[in-house]
């Protein structure tokens, strides 16, 4: 067990003072038993009017916030503390059924899957299909674990990191053509393409820590800015995570803040304001995790 201690600070600057619609946060992790929340606070600058937390359709906590004061600059903070209780590396057990591809849900599994087993975004060409193919014809391992962590090594090796300051995800299709994205990028890719075996598969974001570091000195375990990758249902393991930016499997190093359907469902933060077209300056975030 170990206890993680991570602040987020996002900051929006603008050349003249704006008045702000209604921002949504999701910045308050999910309790699980691999993870319990111990303490969450969040701080706005200038304060929030009002501040009401709802959950979403998938059962996130997300924060609205409206505004009645101008500014030229807006601040959220949010940090928590929480104990994680990470699964031995390659504890993953599924029932017999579904240990190789193709397999078929139970009956009582498919209506709640639902939509996160269909494809989701255009690929005209079918270079998804293909891609998602090649993987069940490749020896050794055809096993489904074998199939979707060849898949998420692939992506880690052959494809390069971009980071990308842009709103939102790259089409899947053009990610796989260029073999460059972000993480985010990259989960969502991976999500249409084990979509072609008939898997449901979710979008996941929150952060990400580097568990060799624990006991280092500073205690500064990862940082820099919120991670993305995805949850794929496994009859008998339940929800397991690949992250193919890092190749990971099991969520060892990952703090879920939010899971969703589609990738624009589980944005960390969203806003308007109103104000001239090139009152917008940019954005900077940080994230620093570190280890108690």
């Amino acid at each position: 067990m170990t206890v993680l201690s991570v602040r987020h600070r996002t900051v929006y600057n603008y050349k003249n003072p704006v008045t702000f619609g209604d921002h949504r946060l999701m910045c308050r992790p999910r309790d699980s038993h691999d993870l319990r929340l111990l303490d969450a606070t969040l701080t706005i600058s200038p304060p929030a009017a009002t501040t009401r937390w709802i959950h979403d359709v998938f059962g996130n906590s997300i924060a609205i916030t409206s505004f009645t004061e101008q500014s030229n600059q807006l601040v959220f903070e949010s940090s928590f503390r929480a104990e994680h209780f990470p699964l031995p590396a390659r504890q993953i057990d599924l029932e017999d059924y579904a240990r190789a591809l193709p397999f078929a849900y139970t009956v009582d599994e498919i209506p709640d899957l639902g939509r996160r087993t269909e494809r989701h975004y255009p690929d005209p060409e079918r270079s998804i299909d293909i891609w998602a193919r090649s993987f069940l014809e490749n020896p050794p391992d055809l096993s489904t674990l074998g199939v979707l962590n060849a898949m998420n090594k692939t992506i880690k090796t052959e494809f390069g990191y971009a980071r990308r300051e842009e709103e939102g995800t790259q089409l899947p299709a053009d990610t796989l053509r260029t073999k460059s994205g972000s993480c985010r990028d990259f989960a969502l890719l991976m999500m249409e393409a084990v979509r072609t075996y008939g898997l449901a598969a979710q979008f996941v974001s929150g952060y990400l820590y580097d568990e060799k570091l624990i006991g280092a000195g500073g205690g500064l375990v990862g940082g820099g800015e919120t991670h993305a990758w995805l949850q794929v249902y496994l009859p008998g393991a339940g929800w397991v995570e690949f992250d193919p930016t890092n190749a990971l499997v099991g969520g060892r190093n990952l703090i879920r803040v939010a899971v969703a359907r589609d990738a624009p469902q589980a944005v960390p933060l969203s806003g308007s304001f109103v104000g001239q077209p090139d009152d917008f300056l940019g954005m900077d975030v940080s994230v620093e995790v570190t280890a108690e």
